[in-house]
């Protein structure tokens, strides 16, 4: 399944949260700096759904806020 997700780096309080419009918001305290704040990303998506972290994956939009990521 192939989610849009928004990321807010830097955040004092991590964490997921579903969004109105069906999109999640993921909080993660690690700076955009060398992928560190993708990593976190795929962490904290991988305990939201439960699943292993090579389950989850960066489709498109790497270098920025707004990502698709698809779970599976």
């Amino acid at each position: 399944m192939k989610i849009s997700i928004v990321v807010k780096p830097n955040s004092k309080r991590p964490g997921v949260e579903k969004l109105p419009d069906g999109s999640l918001r993921v909080a993660v305290k690690s700076p955009p700096v060398d992928g560190k704040a993708n990593e976190e990303v795929i962490e904290a998506l991988a305990r939201y759904f439960k699943v292993p972290k090579k389950n989850i994956c960066i489709v498109h939009g790497a270098g920025g806020r707004k990502k698709w990521v698809e779970v599976g």
